[in-house]
């Protein structure tokens, strides 16, 4: 029988290129800064449910690192959920991450070749108008902050209609930390030139 869940609230990212990732602006056909992208995915889950599972004030992270082209699939991909999540909570964000959840992170499966599963620790999530942050002590910790728009004021420069599964419209911004060490993928970059973005994420899809 498929499991109904909707889940909403606030993610943010910063990876190892340059602003602006090459990804985004190519529909993952470009190569990358490098010859790889090592980025981490924070999500903090405001409201929602999986089934008969409550969703609320969950936080969870993705790691990928890809070749050059992310395109090009195989993937190293690993998730931590927060420590305060229940196991019934932690199971279902293991559905909403892969194709059983038939959301839209479910985009991103067939491109993982090595999927390091899933762990938990203590994570922090802050978002303070444009700056966002998440931290997992010694193995997470990132800062992006928006870039103001100068014809809408209170917003930040955007780009829209991309094909990225936490929202189609991401805030442009840098990251002014950016240190990452988890599933064997290892960065950190302090030069505050690196991509980010963050946006407040919808999701909604029916498991299997």
């Amino acid at each position: 029988m498929a499991t109904t869940w909707s889940v909403k609230g606030e993610y943010m990212e910063a990876c190892s290129c340059d602003f602006l990732c090459p990804c985004i602006t190519s529909n993952m056909a470009a190569p990358a800064t490098r010859d790889f992208c090592k980025v981490a995915m924070a999500f903090d889950v405001q409201s929602g449910d999986f089934g008969a599972t409550s969703m609320d004030g969950v936080r969870f992270a993705l790691f990928i690192e890809s070749k050059a082209i992310m395109a090009d699939g195989d993937l190293i991909a690993g998730v931590i959920v927060d420590s305060s999540a229940t196991n019934e909570q932690t199971e279902a964000i293991g559905a909403i991450v892969s194709a059983a959840g038939r959301g839209p992170l479910a985009m991103l499966d067939p491109l993982i070749g090595d999927f390091k599963g899933i762990e938990r620790q203590p994570i922090e999530f802050h978002k303070d108008g444009k700056t966002v942050s998440a931290k997992i002590e010694g193995i997470l910790d990132q800062e992006v902050i928006g870039i103001d728009s100068a014809v809408v004021e209170g917003e930040c420069l955007a780009i829209d209609n991309t094909l990225h599964p936490a929202n189609k419209r991401l805030n442009l911004a840098t990251a002014t930390k950016n240190f990452i060490k988890a599933f064997g993928i290892e960065w950190n970059d302090n030069s505050q030139q690196a991509n980010g973005h963050f946006a407040p994420f919808d999701w909604s899809g029916e498991a299997t």
